[in-house]
């Protein structure tokens, strides 16, 4: 098994596994009970998407692809955010 992505938190690693499992690339969450035990951490360097080592060239595409779909619900969200505190800041 081979580190496809490096989550940073549970649920970025369950979409990435997900999207993985429905073009049929078996996936493996390694870490997934550690979260538990490091509290409030960030869940970097504990929690990874693994997949078999033959399936690391396509499964690459589709982590790149899950990638970019959460940095752009990320940026989206972070507009929305400035966009409500600058309503609740304006008199």
């Amino acid at each position: 098994m081979r580190i496809a992505y490096r989550a940073q938190s549970l649920i970025d690693a369950h979409l990435v596994k997900d999207a993985l499992e429905r073009e049929e690339i078996p996936a493996f969450i390694s870490g997934e009970y550690l979260t538990g035990a490091v509290g409030q951490l960030p869940a970097i360097d504990y929690v990874a998407v693994m997949v078999p080592e033959s399936s690391i060239e396509a499964a690459d595409t589709i982590v790149r692809q899950v990638e970019a779909q959460l940095a752009e619900a990320r940026t989206a969200v972070d507009d929305w955010d400035g966009d409500a505190q600058l309503a609740t800041d304006t008199p």
